[in-house]
């Protein structure tokens, strides 16, 4: 393989709290190790447009306690074709970028993927999602944060269902992952968490409404996963089954995604900036840095978007044991 003397830099997918730390981390570790460095602005989009900028020590100074992207985000239609993706090969061979870090979700890992495949160019991934859902890794840049902020919610959402004797159910994102669902209802005292992973329950909402609200409660949180109608779908069917509850729902939709992030994200995007750098050095390619019980791991990327993810069934039995 190639000496590697510059390194490009995007975030892609949704953004997430952290992802600015993981930029600081690679961009700092790459001029450390004598390398040149470029950020690549909104993603694979911004790639195919050459929106592309020389980066340095202080253009990251100042951004670990930030939310969001200094690279921004976006999504690229474009980039799924494979005209698309030689655009973004000419310009990345247009500033002599060597190898690439992408710090995203599934969707941004795939496209890694892709580039990496059809020209031959190091790729190393980052997980920077709020849903934690990457195969191979405990948890992903921007999870944490994001759980935080919707036991925040939370918490103050059940004073006003405790004040009034309403059940309320409050929808998280996690389309196809249940751990900001689950991991925010035991972590705020809710009384259920409806999720895609515990599907195979043939009503949860009846089981919910047998179990604790029929027997001791007139208030009650109820955090559902985005997945089949969300909240909406569960409250109209209270309010047609069981029309003596007074039912809300709260949408926290992208609150869930701002704000500064945690120590712990900010922590763990740091480690694996660094890593990322490192891996690349020791001729590692087309893997995604990852964390498991500590330690860093390198999982190729493959597995980490081909995988599921499978949520610990202990977390659901807990929730059911705590929420009498």
């Amino acid at each position: 393989m190639a000496e590697i003397k510059t390194l490009g830099i995007l975030t892609s997918g949704g953004d997430a709290p952290g992802m600015n730390a993981a930029i600081r981390a690679v961009t700092r570790s790459a001029i450390f190790a004598g390398w040149k460095v470029f950020g690549i602005h909104r993603g694979y989009e911004g790639l195919i447009h050459d929106e592309v900028s020389e980066f340095t020590t202080e253009s990251v100074s100042s951004i670990i306690q930030r939310g969001g992207t200094i690279l921004k985000t976006a999504r690229s239609e474009e980039y799924r074709t494979a005209e698309g993706r030689r655009k973004a090969y000419d310009v990345l061979r247009k500033h002599n970028i060597d190898a690439l870090v992408v710090i995203g979700g599934n969707g941004s890992l795939a496209g890694a993927v892709d580039l990496a495949r059809e020209y031959d160019i190091p790729v190393i991934g980052l997980p920077g999602t709020i849903d934690n859902d990457l195969y191979g890794t405990d948890a992903t840049i921007g999870y944490d944060s994001a759980l935080n902020t919707i036991v925040e919610c939370v918490d103050k959402i059940r004073d006003t269902a405790t004040s009034h004797d309403r059940i309320f159910f409050v929808e998280v994102m996690g389309r196809d992952a249940g751990f900001l669902a689950q991991n925010s209802a035991i972590a705020a005292g809710a009384e259920a968490a409806i999720i895609p992973e515990d599907s195979t329950d043939i009503d949860q909402l009846a089981t919910f409404i047998g179990r604790g609200i029929r027997k001791s409660k007139n208030s009650s949180i109820v955090i559902v996963s985005e997945k089949d109608g969300g909240a909406m779908h569960y409250a109209e069917r209270v309010r047609k089954e069981y029309p003596e509850f007074d039912v809300r729902v709260s949408i926290l939709g992208h609150l869930q995604r701002g704000g500064k992030p945690s120590a712990y994200d900010r922590i763990l995007a740091s480690r694996l900036g660094v890593a990322a750098v490192e891996a690349l050095q020791e001729g590692q390619r087309n893997v995604m840095i990852g964390i498991h019980h500590e330690q860093l791991v390198n999982v190729p990327i493959a597995q980490a978007i081909k995988k599921d993810k499978p949520i610990d069934p202990e977390l659901i039995h807990a929730l059911t044991v705590l929420s009498i």
